[in-house]
């Protein structure tokens, strides 16, 4: 592979598929903190404000009282050439999208426990808010729900009837919690189960990447986005399945303020080896197609 084939647009103009606002992080991180066993996570001081502070150099700080996160953040999108990005839906990121409302879209957290109110919760924001996504984290739900759990079923129908995505976070997780109830072999029930949801998985899919990759391979709605890595420890199996069968199925996603800076990421990103013909779909494109954005 030449140098030429590797090169990083000049004009990412990349859709964000996991950002938020600055944030306080020891409210934010409560409720994995209530499912802790371990004293430093119990006690969510320093980088283990946030759960899974541990895994990265610096987590950033937390928000001022006084700031508005709301400039700081589109600031930080302006820096490094990120035009757009999927927000949780809240009273703070629908201010945002009146400010700045090319580039903020809706995604909305659930958990499953409460089913009927999940559901409810979908459709009203998807008709008060022009919901682009579902998202879910099976680990950081209090009791734990695997992803081809029955109680994630109507969700999943839910979003099939609307024809919205379903972000779940895949493989083992940052925070000190177990990790079965996401692990990649539930895809291939969910997919078998729901062969018109529209799925994209979060936060690695490790260590059984290659399974993911299979298992893209194998059904059409399967997708997958780079949420919570640094662009040096994209997954090989990963990078290669960009390159090659699966370039309209892997997305960016950043995870900032959570535990890196668009400016970290950024830096990174002309270094992965993805060829030409990837930066394109993998930066917005794919994104503009499976959201509808």
């Amino acid at each position: 592979m030449g140098a030429d084939d590797m090169t990083f647009p000049a004009d990412p103009q990349a859709i964000d598929l996991m950002i938020a606002f600055p944030f306080k992080k020891a409210e934010i991180y409560a409720f994995l903190r209530a499912q802790a066993k371990d004293d430093e996570t119990i006690a969510g001081q320093g980088d283990l404000a946030m759960p899974a502070g541990y895994m990265f150099n610096d987590v950033g700080d937390d928000a001022d009282d006084d700031e508005d996160v709301i400039e700081t953040c589109i600031a930080a999108m302006d820096a490094v050439g990120v035009a757009s990005g999927l927000f949780n839906v809240s009273e703070q990121s629908i201010e945002a999208k009146q400010r700045h409302p090319e580039r903020i879209h809706f995604s909305l957290e659930v958990d499953p426990n409460d089913i009927g109110g999940a559901v409810h919760a979908i459709r009203a924001a998807h008709a008060d808010h022009d919901l682009k996504a579902v998202t879910s984290f099976p680990a950081g739900c209090n009791p734990q729900v695997p992803i081809s759990d029955r109680r994630y079923y109507p969700i999943y129908q839910t979003c099939v009837d609307l024809d919205i995505p379903v972000c779940l976070t895949a493989g083992v997780p940052g925070p000190r919690v177990p990790g079965d109830c996401q692990h990649v072999r539930h895809f291939d029930q969910v997919c078998f189960d729901f062969p018109d949801l529209k799925i994209v998985m979060r936060h690695g899919a490790e260590p059984d990447e290659a399974l993911a990759v299979k298992l893209m391979l194998k059904y059409p709605g399967l997708h997958y986005c780079t949420s919570a890595f640094s662009p040096k420890y994209y997954p090989q199996a990963i990078i290669d399945y960009a390159n090659t069968r699966g370039t309209d199925k892997i997305m960016y996603a950043g995870y900032y303020p959570m535990g890196l800076s668009l400016d970290q990421i950024f830096a990174a990103l002309p270094d992965v080896p993805f060829r030409d013909k990837v930066w394109e779909p993998f930066l917005h494109g794919n994104a503009r197609r499976v959201f509808k954005l």
